[in-house]
């Protein structure tokens, strides 16, 4: 099979189209013939030599994909409710950027209704992460207000659609006034310019002084301080990326008075049972939304597999609106 591999650490130009074998179906696993792959922010960190492969995972980058089931452990696909021949999309540890992906039958989703596989192949990684994060360790209910910092990421499409269409308010920032507009349009209630304007303030001022409920952030470092500032009583910070770095600053007596909650996560390394009850809720939950167009695929640009490092250079330049995928047709 054709798979995209890292030929050394570093640039984009590390990515290169080579010959792999293809893989075999374990215990509890399908084989996918691959249509599309997304691509994400940690495929970059992983090209760069600074996101480890976890034991036992594929060296080919990828943690998403989507296509069709062509074998794989017929007792796990009947329990799932899956069989070969159905369409999937399925969250991986690895070796997503490929004709062909194995991946744990409790990691596969059916295609959402009306959705082609790039479309469905955009969903997974976001989708895992968003719910992980934000449902289950930032507990968002109905009615609170959640920050999404990088509204138009591609985590940041998402955490935008599914909280607002599970009831919550939503403020995200983004780096631009087009950016801005995008949130916007995908259902932010308010978008705030951080180049523009401090989002500590302008979080006061949209909440009347009260703060939100739940942040979600892809930054940390100096922004670390400037949340804390920004949460309600009882308010959860949910940190799932370190773009501004590993160290913080902040006031541990708001952290007392106001009974804050700092948490954060990392999925690639989780057990396959873990990521199995984030599919489970996903597909009782937020399957349906998509079915009914309530949550939408936002897809900035596809690229034929071969052009991999040309999707790579586009995510490093921070220019996008929601997720990047790669076509193996």
């Amino acid at each position: 099979m054709q798979a995209v591999e890292i030929s050394s650490f570093g640039a984009p130009e590390v990515l290169r189209l080579a010959e792999r074998p293809v893989p075999v179906a374990g215990a509890g696993e399908v084989l996918i013939r691959v249509s599309a792959s997304g691509v994400n922010r940690p495929d970059v960190l992983q090209r760069t030599g600074n996101y480890p492969v976890p034991p036992g995972a594929s060296d080919i980058p990828g943690l998403e994909v989507a296509g069709v089931i062509a074998s794989g452990d017929a007792a796990a696909m009947a329990a799932a409710g899956l069989k070969v021949g159905d369409r999937v999309c399925a969250l991986v540890a690895g070796g997503g950027y490929a004709q062909w992906c194995v991946a744990p039958v409790g990691q596969c989703l059916p295609a959402p209704e009306g959705l082609d596989d790039i479309a469905a192949a955009s969903l997974p990684e976001t989708f895992f992460t968003v719910w992980s994060n934000v449902f289950d360790r930032g507990r968002l209910q109905a009615g609170e207000t959640l920050l999404v910092q990088g509204g138009t990421s591609g985590i940041g499409v998402t955490a935008i659609q599914m909280a607002k269409a599970l009831g919550a308010r939503v403020i995200a920032t983004a780096g631009s006034d087009d950016k801005c507009a995008a949130c916007l349009s995908l259902g932010a209630d308010h978008a705030i310019n951080y180049k523009t304007q401090d989002f500590v303030a302008a979080v006061a001022e949209l909440t009347g002084g009260q703060g939100v409920n739940v942040i979600l952030d892809m930054v940390a470092g100096a922004y670390v301080g400037r949340e804390i500032e920004c949460l309600a009583e009882d308010g959860r910070l949910v940190i799932i990326a370190v773009q501004g770095g590993v160290k913080a600053e902040f006031n541990a007596g708001l952290v007392l008075r106001r009974r804050l909650t700092i948490t954060g996560s990392t999925l690639r390394p989780r057990p396959e049972a873990f990521k199995a009850a984030i599919a489970a809720s996903l597909r009782a939950q937020v399957w349906p939304l998509l079915a009914q167009g309530r949550i939408k695929p936002v897809i900035h640009q596809v690229f034929p597999a071969g052009q991999a490092a040309q999707a790579h250079t586009l995510m490093e330049s921070n220019q996008h609106i929601g997720k990047l995928v790669l076509s193996w047709s």
